[in-house]
C-alpha cells in the first residue's frame, strides 16, 4: 500500500468554501469520511473556527454551485443534499451527498477512474489550500491520475504533489520516498525567490511581482514557497537535534 498526498489551491472566486476560509484564516475543515461511487459522492466534514466563519461556511456548503467537491465551474445540474449534523460553539459538522450527472466530476471520481476501488480519502482545508491524502495500492498509476486531475481542474486551481510514501505493515510505519527533498515546483519557486531578491533586506521584489514573472498565480507561488520553507526548517531542526544528541554521547 502507498500513501499519496497532494494539495489544490483555489484562485479567488472559483470555490465558495475556499473563499470563506481565505477570509477567515483561523477556520479549518477536515473530513470525517468521504465515499465515492461512479454515480455519487457523499462525505461528512468537521469545521472549526469562530461563529461568523462557521455561519459563512454553512452558507457556502448550501450554495447550489458547490456540490461538495464538484470540479465543474458552472451549474452541473446535480441533485445535492446538505444537512448540518452538529452546530455548536466553534464546531460545524456537515453531511453532503450528490448524484452525479454526465457533466460532474470530482477528485474522488477522477481517483476512482484512474486508481480503482478500495481507496481511502482524507482531506484538510485551510485558506485556499485543500490537501488530499489517498491510501491506495502500490501498483496504482499515480502520475496518470495526477495528470488526469490536472485536466479536470484547469487553470483556476494550483496543484502540488506533496508526498508519496510506501506503507510498511511489518513495522507499522512509513518509508518516505522523497524525505526532505523538495518537489521540483517548490525548488524552482525557492530558487527564483532567492535569485530575484525576495529574501534580501529590503526586498528587491514582492511576491505578486515574482508571481507575474514566473507566470503562476500568486497564491500558488506563496504556497510553494511556504511549503519549501517548512520542509527546510524542519530538516534543519532535526539535523541540529541529531548533532546535539551525538555530542552528548561523546
Amino acid at each position: 500500500m502507498r500513501e499519496f498526498v497532494f494539495a489544490l489551491e483555489y484562485e479567488s472566486g472559483t470555490n465558495p468554501v475556499a473563499d470563506v476560509l481565505a477570509e477567515h484564516p483561523e477556520a479549518s475543515i477536515r473530513s470525517l469520511s468521504c465515499h465515492v461511487t461512479s454515480d455519487s459522492l457523499w462525505r461528512v466534514d468537521h469545521a472549526e473556527g469562530p461563529a461568523e466563519a462557521l455561519e459563512a461556511l454553512e452558507d457556502a456548503y448550501k450554495t447550489s454551485e458547490f456540490f461538495a467537491d464538484c470540479l465543474v465551474k458552472d451549474d452541473c445540474g446535480a441533485d445535492c443534499e446538505v444537512q448540518v449534523l452538529d452546530r455548536s460553539n466553534g464546531t460545524l459538522v456537515v453531511y453532503t451527498y450528490w448524484d452525479r450527472t454526465d457533466a460532474c466530476t470530482s477528485v474522488p471520481h477522477v481517483a476512482l477512474e484512474y486508481l480503482g476501488e478500495g481507496l481511502l480519502f482524507e482531506t484538510y482545508r485551510e485558506g485556499r489550500r485543500y490537501r488530499w491524502r489517498i491510501v491506495l495500492g502500490s501498483d496504482a498509476p499515480i502520475h496518470e491520475f495526477f495528470d488526469g486531475l490536472g485536466d479536470e481542474v484547469g487553470e483556476c486551481t494550483g496543484m502540488e504533489m506533496l508526498r508519496l510514501t510506501e506503507l510498511d505493515p511489518e513495522h507499522g510505519d512509513v518509508s518516505t520516498e522523497r524525505d526532505t527533498e523538495l518537489p521540483r515546483e517548490q525548488r524552482d519557486a525557492l530558487r527564483a525567490a532567492v535569485d530575484h531578491g525576495y529574501y534580501e533586506t529590503p526586498r528587491r521584489i514582492e511576491l505578486s511581482e515574482l508571481a507575474e514573472r514566473l507566470e503562476v498565480p500568486r497564491s500558488t507561488l506563496s504556497y510553494r514557497i511556504r511549503r519549501a520553507e517548512a520542509t527546510l526548517a524542519t530538516a534543519f531542526v532535526d539535523a541540529d537535534d541529531s548533532l546535539e544528541t551525538l555530542a552528548a554521547g561523546l
